[in-house]
Formats: structure tokens, C-alpha cells, sequence
């Protein structure tokens, strides 16, 4: 999940609120692209599940040809099923707003990961940080090789491999996300100062030819996962901003990289050799694929003995970092779910009265104040209108009745009853 943005006082952005089928709850990122929100939807037979709701900025979602190429790649990202990839689960528009709709990882983007591990000075082991890339690979690999129904490869490229958009949940499942949004995004360039600002900030994890503006294929996305081993084995970036010094977008053209400090782990050297076949600037020379890269660095994890799993992953995220933000947004979810239930119904019960009180042929009335939800079409919520329903109604209903002459009805019954059974006696006791 990327880290916690400043809260946002604009109507815009006031939380709970709807949007389409969705109770945004959380804002939970922010980009040079897009808000992102943390959202309830609800199925067609009624049950709920989060999800996470990507609102594309206005001044993107207005440029016809980003439009065209965002709604392009996502629908391509849709096909993608595998457990390292993050679903994909409605594309659309609401309120003149474009959004993508995806799957909630609940733990830590990459980047937020290191983050917090720098502020704890908590270092991440080298075996749970080869976990990570397997995994990251196994998602490359599986969206490279996807074809269409009729074989065709699709061609799938994802193009901005980076810290961000490597989630790490706390059970120790790693997914991919954002799979060919950076494409569309470069179509716009300098389009606005937001996605300029986007761009140079993923500048630092682009292959040499992406960041000339070549063509690109999936040995640029090999060239994404070196960096980020050679980042998890450094504990710094790859790439060093210094006063007066090249930009970085400069920086990854050249590609210019040094071999990662030594930490004295077991074989370094076959390690190191694998980061730097990933990071070859000329492509010919890297890994033909994320499969390739894959194998060489579970082989150096069999060689070197080391056991890796999600299990441990989990358990290590748990144990290191505590999951009390994972109670807060909880609570917060509670909170959103509350406000949009509206105020609690409220009953007045009519006092009680016996039988033979009620004389008085008028009906009681009874007051029951119900919450009447307004009928307002999800498509047609503003951006200033409550979450929380608060039109009601007090609404009378008729107390039950009884006629005057019912005590004098069960008399009569049960006087006869009284008869019939002291006959019985009489005939029971003159015998046959």
C-alpha cells in the first residue's frame, strides 16, 4: 500500500463518500496520475469485499489519447490471473471521472516497506528479500508469456517495475500491480507539471532504452528487478542525485552501474553476478526473460541451503513491523460503514393496557420513526453530499382493537363449556 497522504479537506475528497457502486472510506496514496482509495463494493447477490479504486486525475482522464490507451491496457491487465499479479476488477466512468477498480493487498508497498524498515532500523533479511523478487518475477514471467485465445502473444509489457508498485501483504503474498498504465501515461509526456514530476520520479528504475524513449519489451522489466535487487542488497538507491550533477532521467540513460557493496553473505559473488547480468545496458546481454533470472537466483538460494516462503515473509512483517495500522483502517472501515447506515431507528411502544381497560372504541396510535433512505441514483451523487441519510419520516400506524362486546361473548362461551362437563359428570355417575 503506498504511504499515507495528508488529509485532503476539498468536497472532492471528503470521506465516506459514494462513488458509482463505491463507499470510498480512505484516501490511501496520491501520484502524479491518480488518487487512490481504499473502498467497499458490494456483489450483485449482495455480499462486500474492499477493494482499491485508482480516480485518474481530471486533467489525464480529459486527454482523449491517454483515455484511450489507459482503458487499452487495463482491459489487457484484466486477462491477467495469477497469484502474483494484483486483479483487476472494473474499469470505468463516474461522475466524468475515469477510475480503475482493483484488488486490496492489505500490508506494505515496496518503497513504504523500506521506508518504515530505515525509520525502525530494521534491515530486511537477504532470503526475504529474494522471496520478494521470485515472487515479482513469477508475475513478470507469467504476464510476458500471456497470449490471446488464439495464441497470439499480447505482448504484455509492464514498464514501470518499481518499489511502489511491488505490494507485500501480511500474509506474506507478493502482487504486481499497475501493469501498462506507465504506457499510456507516456503518450501525454510533459502534458502537466504533475505527470512530468511522475515521470523523473520513476526515471530511477527504467531501463536504459525506456528512459531514451525506445521500444521497450520484457527485458526492460528484467532491468527493473536488477535495480530493485541491487537496492535490497545496498540498502541505498541505485541512483544518486548529487548538487550539480547529471538529472536522473540522464542517469538511467547512461546506465553506468557498480557492483552492490559486499555484506558478506553466503556466495555474494554468484549473487552479484546475477544482479549484474540483470543490469546490463545493452539488452542482448541481459537475461532473455524474467523466467532466466528466475532460475539463477532460485539456484543460488538452493546452493546456498536457504529456505524462503510467504509463511515466514508474513510472519516476519508481523513480528518486525506490527500491523497497528491495519487496526486502524479497520476502525476507520467501521466508522465509514456506521455513517452510511444513517441514525439508528427509534421506537415509542404504545403503553400497556389490560384487556378489560380498553373501552374506548378510538384506535392508539403508534409511533414508530423509521430512517427512509433517499432514492438518489449512485451515477447522479455529487461530490458535496453526505454518506449519511438523514431524511426520516414519522409515520402512524392503527393500535388493534376490540369490540366492546367481547367480554360478554367469553362468557357466554364458557358458561355453556361449565354445562357440557357437569352433564358429563351426571351420566359418568348413574353408570349403564
Amino acid at each position: 500500500m503506498p504511504s499515507e497522504p495528508p488529509p485532503s479537506s476539498s468536497p472532492a475528497t471528503r470521506l465516506p463518500r459514494k462513488f458509482g457502486s463505491y463507499l470510498l472510506f480512505d484516501r490511501i496514496g496520491a501520484g502524479g496520475m491518480a488518487e487512490i482509495f481504499l473502498a467497499r463494493a458490494k456483489t450483485e447477490l449482495g455480499g462486500q469485499r474492499l477493494v482499491v479504486v485508482k480516480q485518474i486525475l481530471p486533467s489525464l482522464a480529459a486527454h482523449p489519447q491517454f483515455a484511450e490507451m489507459l482503458i487499452h491496457e487495463a482491459k489487457l491487465a484484466a486477462r491477467l490471473d495469477h497469484a502474483n499479479v494484483a486483479q483487476v476488477y472494473d474499469l470505468g466512468r463516474s461522475d466524468e471521472s475515469l477510475f480503475i477498480a482493483m484488488e486490496y493487498v492489505e500490508g506494505f508497498d515496496l518503497n513504504d516497506l523500506l521506508r518504515r524498515c530505515t525509520k525502525e532500523k530494521v534491515p530486511v533479511p537477504i532470503e526475504l528479500a529474494l522471496c520478494i523478487l521470485c515472487d515479482t518475477l513469477r508475475g513478470l514471467d507469467y504476464a510476458h508469456r500471456r497470449t490471446a485465445e488464439d495464441g497470439t502473444p499480447l505482448g504484455i509489457v509492464h514498464r514501470d517495475v518499481s518499489p511502489s508498485n511491488v505490494l507485500v501483504s501480511f500474509d506474506g503474498q507478493v502482487k504486481l500491480c499497475d501493469f501498462g498504465i506507465a504506457h499510456a501515461n507516456d503518450l501525454v509526456g510533459e502534458a502537466t507539471s504533475q505527470t512530468a514530476e511522475a515521470l523523473k520520479g520513476k526515471a530511477g528504475y527504467m531501463s536504459p532504452e525506456h528512459a531514451r524513449g525506445e521500444a521497450v519489451d520484457a527485458r526492460a522489466d528484467v532491468f527493473a528487478v536488477g535495480i530493485l535487487l541491487w537496492e535490497l542488497l545496498a540498502g541505498k538507491r541505485m541512483y544518486r542525485l548529487v548538487d550539480g550533477g547529471p538529472p536522473l532521467l540522464e542517469l538511467a540513460q547512461r546506465a553506468d552501474v557498480k557492483p552492490p557493496p559486499e555484506r558478506g553473505l553466503e556466495n555474494e559473488a554468484a549473487l552479484h553476478a546475477i544482479v549484474m547480468k540483470a543490469l546490463a545496458p545493452n539488452r542482448d546481454a541481459r537475461y532473455p526473460s524474467a523466467q532466466a533470472m528466475l532460475r539463477d537466483i532460485e539456484q543460488y538460494l538452493a546452493d546456498a541451503r536457504v529456505v524462503v516462503s510467504p509463511i515466514r515473509l508474513g510472519d516476519w512483517l508481523v513480528a518486525s513491523l506490527g500491523s497497528e495500522i491495519v487496526l486502524q483502517r479497520r476502525r476507520r472501515q467501521r466508522a465509514a460503514e456506521a455513517l452510511a447506515l444513517g441514525p439508528p431507528v427509534t421506537l415509542t411502544p404504545m403503553p400497556f393496557q389490560p384487556l378489560g381497560a380498553i373501552t374506548d372504541p378510538t384506535p392508539t396510535p403508534v409511533m414508530v420513526r423509521k430512517r427512509v433512505e433517499p432514492v438518489t441514483p449512485a451515477a447522479n451523487v455529487g461530490p458535496t453530499e453526505s454518506a449519511t441519510p438523514t431524511v426520516t419520516s414519522d409515520q402512524t400506524l392503527p393500535a388493534p382493537t376490540l369490540a366492546r362486546g367481547l367480554r360478554s361473548r367469553a362468557l357466554v362461551f364458557g358458561a355453556l363449556g361449565v354445562l357440557v362437563l357437569l352433564l358429563g359428570c351426571f351420566y359418568a355417575l348413574r353408570g349403564p
